[in-house]
């Protein structure tokens, strides 16, 4: 048995204690009191301190290096390098920052072993990360002084945004979009903050495939899909994959082209995506929207992208600068049913603006050629494309048809083709580029052929429907 020296022992002990002499909270308060301190005796540079703490609240790394840097000043000064902090932090001194200026338990959502997590909520104290496609309670919590001081940091990332409203919807520095829902909004004490982030590592059909989106097959045909200029609705509910599907098609786009992006809310980065196409970006919404839509309508570009056409007026300006004859459309519409797309689209312009159903309707199914609809699965970490649908107006009976091409089978996660073309699709595509058509003609004959309409499920959605 290995000696025991009692002396020894009692040193080791006194040494322990006098190294954990701090708890965690008590830590964080006299390390925020040392800060105050300093700020207060050194006046002559407050506008400058006051600048650094709120660039380092907002995310800055350079302010954020030094508020950890001073940190372990003061850590070290107090002899409490030892202090036990919550095991979701990194090191002493990035617990210390977050408890105190930070995301509180919040930050282990952006740490890298959550990168692939695409959602984080907050509801009163509790605190929930998507995990496998389901939210999972955390251990930690967060007060409700905390929170209020996280909102309030958050909002100075939008000094217009008004801080008595009970509903903000912000973006971070890396585009972590943040809603906020307090006040008369909610039940008393479960205020909600819910981050929601894109993981998609690059934006590429391969990637797509890779994560079971899109059949791996198919993508030589979104390519010439896109090289064609057709103009494509991508459609699904909430969280199903339609931004990041768009950001993709957008990514093959002829970087040569002049386009314009309307977004009511900064969720792409075309400038990061293809920096080198001649993309004019523009954010607007409400009053704006009204204004900058003037200038649309005069604009030369070759083709419009907008993310979450959501309002009447944004849609209409759609249709109208499709009337045009701009093709290479994108845009991302909430839709529950596609075969639904060119009403749910003309019953929000009309809601908006007036004017009629029917021709409105019509107005939406000549201006796109294809809607792509996407779900979600059970596994909320899961995207499916469920289907591709042929749109067109028919100019000789006046009629909407609507035909879908691709069908997904949840049965066997597998998709099954219809070799459909129609004329007006065949036209536009042969006058745009002949062998570009010609080869979208052949691989699409080539997938009815490998996986044919009807297989791979019992069931296929409607195939064919006709408005009038």
């Amino acid at each position: 048995m290995e000696k025991f020296y009692l002396d020894q022992f009692l040193v080791q002990e006194a040494e322990r204690k006098f190294k954990s002499l701090f708890h965690f909270d008590t830590l964080c308060k006299l390390i925020n009191l040392e800060f105050q301190q300093e700020w207060e005796e050194d006046n002559k540079d407050i506008q400058r301190m006051l600048s650094i703490q709120k660039n380092a609240i907002i995310g800055f790394e350079k302010e954020v290096l030094y508020f950890k840097n001073k940190i372990k000043y003061y850590v070290k000064k107090h002899h409490a390098e030892e202090t036990e902090y919550p095991p979701w932090y990194k090191s002493l001194e990035e617990a210390v920052y977050h408890e105190n200026w930070g995301l509180a338990g919040i930050a282990e959502w952006f740490s890298a072993e959550y990168a692939q997590s695409s959602s984080c909520k907050v509801i009163g104290e509790r605190i929930y990360f998507q995990e496998s496609g389901k939210m999972i309670l955390k251990p930690q919590t967060i007060s409700q002084e905390r929170r209020e001081q996280l909102i309030r940091a958050f909002l100075l990332l939008t000094p217009e945004e008004r801080p008595d409203k009970d509903f903000h919807e912000l973006y971070t520095l890396d585009g972590t979009r943040i809603t906020v829902f307090r006040g008369t909004s909610v039940k008393a004490g479960q205020d909600v903050i819910i981050f929601r982030r894109y993981i998609i590592p690059e934006y590429t059909f391969e990637e797509q495939a890779k994560r079971g989106t899109i059949p791996w097959d198919s993508i030589p045909l979104f390519k010439e899909i896109v090289r064609l200029g057709y103009s494509v609705a991508v459609t699904g509910a909430m969280k199903s994959g339609k931004t990041s599907f768009l950001a993709t098609l957008q990514s093959y786009e002829d970087e040569s082209l002049e386009g314009v992006m309307l977004e009511t809310d900064p969720e792409i980065s075309l400038h990061q995506l293809i920096p080198k196409a001649p993309i004019v970006q523009i954010l607007a919404k409400e009053d704006k929207l009204k204004t900058v839509i003037k200038h649309l309508l005069r604009s030369d570009a070759d083709y419009l992208i907008m993310a979450e056409a959501r309002d009447g007026l944004a849609l209409d300006t759609v249709l109208r600068i499709a009337s045009k004859g701009t093709r290479r459309l994108k845009v991302t519409f909430h839709e529950r049913n596609p075969m639904n797309f060119p009403y749910d689209v003309a019953a929000e312009i009309v809601l908006s603006l007036g004017g009629d159903m029917k021709l409105i309707a019509k107005r939406t199914a000549d201006s796109f050629d294809y809607i792509f609809h996407f779900v979600q699965l059970r596994d909320k970490s899961q995207k499916r494309l469920k289907g591709i649908y042929e749109i067109a107006l028919d100019k000789e009976t006046d009629e909407i048809t609507i035909t879908q091409i691709c069908a997904y089978h949840y049965a066997t996660d597998s998709w099954s083709w219809r070799y459909k073309i129609g004329k007006g699709k065949a036209a536009a595509g042969e006058e745009e580029n002949l062998e570009s058509f010609q080869r979208f003609s052949q691989i699409l004959e080539g997938l009815a052929r490998k996986n044919p309409w009807g297989t791979g499920g019992t069931h296929c959605e409607t195939n064919h429907k006709q408005f009038n």
